[in-house]
């Protein structure tokens, strides 16, 4: 196998890092079922403490709060008042209370936040829980989503247009609806929980120039982050409540951030420069599904100018290079390596950004698969298996778990080869969801190993 045909087979695992199966399901027909492992959880939280200095997070806990993503500004703070109560509604998938749990253990240990399930329909936030069709009629653009001053997905779309369900004119929060599929993969179920509850009750935005953050639209974050949990516990640290202004919570913020975090008081700020609108349009033009590939493409190379142009070297620099290496895999395989391989460069020499080296990693490690080079793919795969695992995705680590697999046979590891495939479709269960996807996506690695012949 040419190298050029080898890096075009690897990238067609371009969506295997995602969360939710493709549409276009390859055929089941291909081999005969297996039999899978019992599904894989996660099971004991490792979040990373912020690593960046209390300056920055009081810039980033300002813009979080009192900006929207539109660009909008908010003349007000808002939170929960009153303790924090949450009803389920709709049909939860298995293992939904499981999730729900883990996660309010989580916010009462980590942010001090006193939330608890009710059964009572004036709950402060409902979460409910309906097919993706639904979910799609209602907000075509959306994988789950939440809003103000409704209750169900009936009463939204009464008043989609109305005042009520317009973030610009909250001035308090007393309740909310998350709307969530219930039809999907398990691991897809838990990160909407995750990020939608996480802005029920804390900010609204969600910011690009965040590397450590579920807040940020890059989705390289699956669970709310070390980073996260001290935003939520500051929003409800006592010195503030509903109805400052910007420059109220910013007085305050310095000596909140000092108690809650005192090793980011000494810490010097990076002071990455705010995204422009006009590179994250390009960005999300070039991932938007409903454009064609040729507008996609030159939207990703404008990303691309606008970082270089403003001398980026953060990870937003990197995110650019990696959509466009998954853009031109087909047309252009060595192309796309060199956009891997600078993306690559970038993030080494940024601190904290281990899982989006992981997902990087996919790109380059099925490379190496492809042509051969199985210990190659080792030495790439060791440090992104583990950053997978303390991140909780996984769709990523089975997926990683599949080519360091194949990498193992390749040297002539066949029992632990083999152990660790056994491994990896548990976790895929959780990652991708339905058996036939499970057994296709282990398909598509396998099937990038070089024949004998090549």
């Amino acid at each position: 196998m040419t190298a050029a045909a080898g890096l075009a087979a690897a990238l067609v695992l371009s969506a295997c890092t995602a969360a939710s199966p493709r549409a276009e399901a390859p055929s089941r027909a291909a081999a005969a079922p297996l039999t899978l492992p019992p599904v894989k959880v996660f099971t004991t939280p490792q979040p990373q403490a912020p690593r960046r200095s209390n300056s920055e997070i009081t810039r980033d806990f300002l813009d979080l709060h009192f900006q929207l993503e539109g660009g909008s500004t908010l003349p007000q703070f808002t939170r929960f008042e009153t303790p924090i109560t949450v009803r389920v509604a709709g049909a939860p998938p298995p293992g939904f209370s499981r999730e729900l749990n883990a996660l309010f253990v989580r916010l009462r240990s980590e942010a001090g936040i006193p939330i608890r399930q009710t059964a009572k329909e004036e709950a402060g936030v409902t979460i409910q829980l309906v097919p993706r069709s639904d979910i799609r009629r209602a907000l075509p653009k959306a994988a789950c989503f939440v809003v103000p001053n409704v209750s169900s997905l009936a009463e939204y779309r009464r008043n989609r247009r109305s005042p009520r369900t317009n973030w610009a004119l909250l001035r308090k929060r007393e309740r909310l609806a998350v709307f969530i599929p219930n039809d999907t993969s398990p691991q897809e179920v838990r990160d909407c929980l995750h990020e939608e509850l996480a802005q029920a009750i804390g900010p609204l935005n969600d910011l690009y120039r965040l590397p450590d953050s579920i807040f940020n639209d890059d989705n390289m974050h699956a669970v709310l982050t070390g980073f996260d949990m001290l935003i939520l516990q500051a929003t409800y640290a006592p010195e503030l409540q509903t109805g400052m202004t910007r420059e109220q919570v910013a007085a305050r913020l310095p000596a909140i951030l000092t108690r809650l975090n005192p090793r980011g008081a000494r810490g010097t700020a990076s002071g990455l420069p705010q995204t422009p609108r006009a590179w994250a349009a390009a960005y999300e033009k070039a991932l938007g599904p409903q454009t064609s590939l040729r507008e996609r493409l030159r939207a990703a190379n404008r990303a691309a100018e606008i970082a270089r142009d403003l001398g980026w070297r953060d990870h937003r620099r990197a995110l650019s290079h990696y959509t466009l290496g998954r853009m031109l895999h087909i047309r252009e395989p060595e192309l796309a390596l060199q956009h891997f391989l600078t993306a690559q460069t970038f993030l080494r020499a940024i601190p904290g950004t281990e899982i989006h080296q992981a997902k990087l990693t996919i790109h380059l490690a099925a490379y190496d698969v492809a042509t051969g080079n199985g210990d190659s793919a080792l030495a790439r795969l060791k440090p992104a298996v583990a950053a997978a695992a303390t991140h909780e995705n996984a769709a990523l680590l089975s997926t990683l778990l599949m080519l360091q697999a194949e990498a193992l046979e390749l040297t002539g590891r066949m029992v632990e080869a083999r152990r660790v495939r056994l491994d990896s479709l548990g976790w895929a269960r959780y990652g991708f969801g339905p058996d036939w996807v499970v057994e296709a996506r282990m398909e598509e690695v396998a099937a990038l190993r070089p024949s004998s012949g090549s």
